[in-house]
């Protein structure tokens, strides 16, 4: 089926072309946008080409939104930047990636504590900084500068894990990793961004925590209440099932009760907020769980959900800020090879210096090097700045599929190889 969309992809570019030469607008903008669809879907016919699949929805993604912006920003009179679809759709994307992880993801430190310290002294100050002197040095306006040091300052995402298990790394310590700096990034990320950007943009510490604890650390709480009821006892399903029951009526209370007036902006909002999304966590993991028992075959979907969500991402920000993506995209692309290559690099030299073996020095590379766009995005969004701010993600995050797919193909075949020597050498 797939091999068919290839062939149309073709004929939609001819039919863009056509609709180009006869002025005819909505003919040429369908047929690119299309085409450019059917060659994503297409290359998963492709072997050479059926790990980068998801490359190809991003760059289509970033094609359409260049090409006809106001048609992706505005769906009739709703603004597809509503603060609250972008908060919906980011924590989505966190619970689908939760739900490739479980409980013991966070207790891994115990067997790679050495090797996690390293990888997350890496991740928060070789990317801010390396994020910072790019910035500087390329001379971006200061919420674009703020966007590029914001993606170094974010946790590591599901990515890091999927380049390491192709290159045959040490995926124990990548998923440790990656779960530690996700629990770490409320408390990092709103530190390092007020120290590296905080006179480019306007930073609020408790509220971009508020904000992260709300995006990250609850869907990821919904998810790993789904995997205490897929693999822990009794004892435990009865204690979750309790919480779930007093968090719903919780919810009931706030929603229909009207007890409570606090002022918007106080930490006491803040805090209530939390505890209704913290219950609310609950309420959604349970019924998750059900429906998991339901259809086993949902956790393996739900990856896709959160590259909807990604993609969905990529094409409102670079609609958003396709004017500014004109004048400056080839630069940003630039500052993202140099900012991602400079992870690698750096990532992996210091797990050496530092006396971890190659295929765990390989492992933080991947962690270091590759940023939780997703969640750079929705901070964006939460600030209100998703054409400025967030439009570093959206040039960030496609390239680092590329080079980590690349960079984990290598990896996998230059260790095969050595082994391959190696058991030549004891025949």
């Amino acid at each position: 089926m797939r091999k068919y969309f290839l062939w149309l992809a073709p004929i939609f570019f001819i039919l863009a072309m056509f609709g180009w030469l006869q002025q005819i607008d909505i003919l040429w903008k369908i047929g690119l946008i299309f085409g450019f669809s059917s060659i994503a879907i297409g290359a998963g016919n492709l072997k050479i080409l059926s790990g980068y699949q998801y490359t190809f929805w991003i760059i289509t993604a970033v094609c359409a939104g260049l090409i006809y912006p106001d048609f992706f920003l505005h769906v009739g009179s709703f603004d597809m930047r509503n603060k609250w679809l972008i908060l919906i759709i980011i924590q989505m994307v966190m619970f689908g990636m939760g739900t490739q992880m479980s409980i013991e993801d966070f207790t891994g430190i115990r067997k790679s504590g050495k090797g996690v310290l390293i990888g997350l002294l890496g991740h928060f100050t070789i990317m801010p900084v390396m994020g910072f002197l790019i910035a500087k040095t390329f001379g971006f306006e200061p919420e674009i500068a703020a966007g590029i040091i914001l993606i170094g300052s974010c946790s590591s995402g599901l990515a890091s894990n999927v380049m390491t298990y192709i290159a045959k790394g040490n995926l124990v310590l990548s998923v440790t990793v990656t779960a530690m700096s996700t629990l770490a990034a409320p408390i990092m990320t709103p530190f390092l961004m007020k120290i590296f950007a905080g006179t480019m943009v306007e930073v609020q510490f408790f509220n971009m925590m508020m904000e992260i604890i709300k995006i990250v650390l609850v869907p990821l709480m919904a998810a790993m209440i789904h995997d205490i009821l897929k693999n822990y006892g009794t004892t435990a399903r009865k204690r979750i099932y309790i919480l779930t029951t007093l968090s719903a009526i919780w919810l009931v209370v706030v929603l229909f009760g009207n007890f409570f007036t606090i002022a918007d902006d106080s930490t006491a909002a803040h805090v209530l907020e939390i505890v209704n999304f913290s219950c609310g966590a609950f309420v959604v993991g349970t019924l998750y769980h059900l429906l998991y028992k339901a259809y086993s075959k949902i956790d393996l979907i739900m990856p896709y959900f959160s590259m909807f969500g990604i993609i969905y991402f990529t094409l409102v920000t670079t609609a958003a800020g396709r004017d500014n993506l004109i004048q400056i995209g080839f630069l940003l692309f630039l500052a993202s090879i140099l900012h991602n290559g400079a992870g690698y690099f750096f990532g992996y030299w210091l797990s050496r210096i530092s006396g971890l073996d190659k295929k765990s020095s390989q492992t933080i590379a991947f962690e270091v090097g590759l940023q939780n766009g997703g969640m750079a995005s929705g901070l964006a969004g939460a600030m209100g700045k998703l054409a400025t701010v967030g439009l570093a993600s959206a040039v960030f995050s496609p390239w680092m599929n590329v080079s980590g797919s690349l960079l984990a193909n290598y990896w996998r075949k230059k260790g095969n190889e050595e082994e391959t020597e190696i058991t030549a050498v004891i025949n």
